[in-house]
């Protein structure tokens, strides 16, 4: 739980920190400063959280509504403080542009807000569209999976849509909107930064985002030991309620992770080019030679000086290559681990179905079960399962690089970026829709548990929900 989230954490602020050695790389002064911000700004977001989180109450009883209100309370409380404490840090450290670099991190602030609420919107059924997805099942499974996938790829346009906007504000804050000089060196050096910045924002309430989405099968796990202890049906009442509020923080933990994600790839684009700019110099390559003849120091050489050399532009074929092959590694990669869940599943179906056959007195209660083999199976399945998606994530920039060169690994990277951020943001909604489609209609609606339509959510569930929305 929480590697997604933590891999955006700490590769917003390690890019963040690069560019920033980049933007203010003639003065060391402020350089030092630069690189060290973003990472005071996340632990001091790490504190603040913790006052979100006790910022959490409702009353007994409560309905969603208020479950997910108060959810947002401590959200929105830890933002503002963030939010407050980001001025006066920027402030200390002195560095150019403290305001403007401050409201680049206010709009990731406001993103993350925004994506969350609209994960919330869709995922939850105390709103129309999961709710349409529970209607669905009037007519089977077939409906329901056709329902949850419309629903999913609609989910898509919000968090794209806040993002796209937030990288362009978060760009313009930190060039104090110099709108006449806006892709100019130093503006670009700076706006990159800005948008690194506002990644690490989105992300600096991690301690408050990372405790929702760990909730989520937390409260799932408790309704599964409440039923099989045989506690009152009060008990699986308040569990039920519980796990259906765990399922849409799992998304909205996941759109966070997804949308800071996004907001980080021009950082993390920008921290490609310069590691080049390293590499050149370590091999002693101490000028670049354009195919006009002009010439320029590799030290001096700016980020679209890069861009000229290499020829990166959409007329390039090799770029368009690289963004086909980045596109199809998201697919690819999602196939990969969904097959890989399957053949994890099968082996844990049929060792169940041995220790029913071999094990007497199982279904009777008179005899214990061997829980840790399961476990065993589960545990060595997902690591070797993962094995060749994870040594092919290595091994594709490797030989697009070698084959297409800089120009392809930049277009591999945009391409699997452009996929993987809508594929990623539809995967979660759909599959947080989809199981509170289920709770909506347990809860009594359109027949409640044990109808029809009910079965058709719980067979669909069985057989495909768990394979589309894990992998993510």
């Amino acid at each position: 739980m929480g590697a997604d989230l933590y891999e955006s954490y700490a590769g917003s602020i390690l890019a963040t920190a690069a560019l920033g050695a980049s933007a203010f790389s003639l003065n060391p002064e402020i350089q030092l400063k630069a690189v060290f911000a973003p990472m005071i700004i996340a632990a001091v977001g790490v504190v603040l959280s913790i006052i979100g989180i006790f910022i959490v109450r409702t009353k007994e009883g409560a309905k969603m509504k208020e479950l997910l209100s108060a959810l947002g309370r401590g959200v929105n409380v830890s933002s503002a403080l963030i939010a407050v404490a980001t001025f006066g840090i920027l402030y200390a450290l002195e560095i150019q542009n403290w305001v403007g670099i401050s409201f680049s991190v206010i709009v990731g602030l406001v993103a993350g807000i925004i994506i969350g609420q609209a994960t919330e919107y869709y995922t939850s059924h105390t709103y129309k569209p999961t709710q349409r997805v529970a209607e669905s099942s009037q007519t089977g499974p077939a409906t329901v999976i056709i329902s949850g996938l419309g629903l999913g790829m609609i989910s898509t346009a919000i968090p794209v849509i806040t993002i796209g906007i937030a990288i362009v504000l978060a760009y313009l804050s930190a060039i104090q909107f110099d709108v006449a000089n806006f892709l100019s060196a130093q503006n670009l050096s700076l706006g990159l930064y800005g948008i690194g910045i506002a990644a690490v924002g989105m992300l600096s309430t991690l301690g408050i985002t990372l405790a929702t989405d760990a909730y989520g099968p937390i409260a799932d796990n408790a309704g599964g030991n409440a039923e099989m202890s045989g506690l009152g049906k009060e008990v699986r009442q308040r569990t039920d309620a519980l796990d259906a509020l765990g399922n849409t923080t799992a998304a909205t933990g996941k759109g966070f992770a997804i949308g800071s994600a996004a907001l980080t790839a021009l950082a993390l684009l920008a921290s490609y080019v310069e590691e080049i700019k390293i590499a050149l110099l370590r091999v002693g390559q101490n000028v670049l030679t354009f195919a006009d003849g002009d010439t320029i120091e590799t030290a001096k050489a700016s980020f679209q000086d890069f861009m000229n050399y290499y020829n990166v532009s959409l007329m390039n074929p090799l770029v368009l290559v690289g963004v086909f092959i980045g596109a199809m590694m998201a697919f690819l990669f999602c196939g990969l681990t969904m097959n890989a869940v399957g053949r994890a599943a099968q082996s844990m179906v049929e060792e169940v179905r041995r220790q029913f056959r071999e094990i007497v007195g199982i279904m009777e209660g008179k005899a214990e079960p061997d829980y840790a083999r399961c476990v065993a199976i589960s545990t060595k399945g997902a690591q070797r399962e993962m094995l060749f998606p994870s040594l092919l994530a290595i091994a594709v920039p490797i030989v697009v690089g070698v084959i297409f060169g800089v120009a392809g690994v930049l277009g591999l990277l945009i391409g699997g970026l452009g996929a993987g951020f809508v594929l990623a943001v539809f995967m979660a909604n759909a599959g947080g829709a989809w199981d509170n489609a289920k709770k909506y209609i347990e809860e009594g609606n359109h027949g409640g548990k044990g109808s029809d339509n009910h079965k058709a959510t719980v067979s669909f569930q069985r057989y495909f929900w768990s394979f589309i929305e894990h992998p993510y």
